[in-house]
């Protein structure tokens, strides 16, 4: 899948370097080149024979080689890739990419470069949820730098939690997600997105609080691997991605006869908020206070469920239906029964509970649930998310029902 690619990885200074080893030798396998450059850090966790001979190329280390500079400058170095990729991205590495810094080879290379730069981070938990190292991070992001992870785990020091950097599979499929290698060029993939509007009268209606962040978002992830992508957005409040077929709809009637018209596909992913009723007795002029103190009486009729029709469909449907489900108790049990009562491929389960700020927010923290199990993913931005899920989505596709045998690895 990445024949021909090169990759410029950037080994930081963490006991997590060991798996940019097994990184290295993952990338090769999937016929990428790879350059190894360490910090002076990294070298003590690892060693440039290591790495080089892993990647069967040179591993550069310092700034002030001459050789080096003979053979080939920072500068070509920086912009000889398709890819820059950190792994492992430290505390430290981070706070020198958005400061700016260019004080040694990786960080003069990442300032030099002129290509598209993943991040996987690796640290201890309290210094992951440090303000400072969140500040840093969130520049990084607002200035286009992709991140793969971190994961919870425990960690060598002792201690649990938020900061493990992402396995090597993981990164991998980031890395081809962030070259947009082809990887569903010819594929055809349904997204719905967003809340619908469900009329009371013409100026009042029933809805969430979705803001079609996330579907938004993944139909972009799945149009850079090169998908045909059929976007079917509710009334959202973020703009449809540039680049995909938009149908702009207001009612869940009105989604799901958009979504049979765009059938066929090879994929339909069920990210809308849907409501579930709608009101059967609206009316066709405002509702107006009579003073009487008696609201008026609506009948709620249930809307058609979406999700259950395409997934149930005999002839035509697609290869992966995959829902989401936004739970406020006992989400795994829940998402888990929805999987199976809607007859879908995957369910992506979230907790939207008003304490975790995800409805409506920047950020999600998803459990993917298919046939074979539940895997937990970190709190990401939901682009980070998008990217995660359209690489699954791609690799399902490639590999057919069997990819789940396995946990659907990568």
């Amino acid at each position: 899948m990445l024949a021909g690619k090169r990759i410029l990885l950037i080994i930081g200074g963490g006991i997590a370097a060991y798996k940019s080893l097994d990184l290295i030798r993952r990338l090769k396998e999937r016929g990428a080149a790879v350059t190894p450059v360490l910090t002076r850090a990294a070298e003590e966790f690892v060693t440039p024979l290591s790495a080089g001979a892993l990647a069967g190329a040179k591993a550069y280390r310092h700034l002030f080689d001459l050789t080096d500079e003979a053979e080939m400058g920072h500068i070509q170095l920086s912009r000889a890739a398709d890819l820059v990729v950190v792994a492992p991205a430290t505390a430290d590495l981070l706070a020198r990419m958005a400061g700016g810094h260019a004080d040694d080879l990786a960080s003069t290379l990442l300032l030099a470069t002129d290509k598209r730069v993943l991040v996987a981070p690796a640290m201890n938990v309290r210094m992951w949820q440090h303000p400072a190292t969140r500040r840093n991070l969130a520049a990084l992001l607002a200035d286009g730098v992709l991140c793969a992870g971190p994961n919870d785990g425990d960690m060598a020091c002792g201690e649990y939690g938020p900061g493990r950097m992402a396995e090597p599979l993981e990164i991998v499929a980031a890395v081809e997600a962030a070259l947009g290698a082809g990887l569903l060029k010819g594929r055809h993939v349904i997204v719905t997105s967003g809340p619908t509007h469900e009329p009371i009268d013409p100026v009042r209606y029933i809805a969430n609080r979705s803001s079609g962040a996330q579907g938004t978002a993944l139909a972009a992830a799945l149009r850079d691997l090169g998908a045909d992508v059929t976007f079917v957005s509710g009334p959202a409040s973020v703009p449809p991605p540039p680049g995909v077929r938009l149908r702009r709809v207001e009612t869940a009637a009105e989604m799901l006869a958009a979504v049979r018209g765009a059938l066929p596909a090879d994929a339909a992913v069920f990210a809308a908020a849907v409501a579930d009723w709608h009101v059967a007795n609206a009316s066709g002029s405002k509702m107006k206070k009579d003073g009487s103190g008696k609201a008026p009486a609506l009948r709620f009729a249930e809307n058609p469920d979406i999700l259950a029709t395409v997934a149930g469909m005999k002839a035509g449907r697609p290869a992966l239906v995959v829902g989401f489900a936004a739970e406020t108790d006992d989400v795994i049990a829940h998402a888990s029964a929805k999987r199976l009562r809607k007859g879908c491929d995957w369910i992506v389960a979230n907790d939207v509970r008003p304490a975790t700020g995800i409805m409506g927010g920047q950020e999600n923290a998803v459990t993917l649930i298919t046939g074979a199990g539940a895997e937990d993913w970190p709190r990401l931005p939901k682009d980070e998310v998008a990217r995660r899920l359209a690489a699954r989505i791609a690799e399902r596709l490639a590999r057919g029902p069997d990819a789940e045998a396995s946990g659907g690895d990568i």
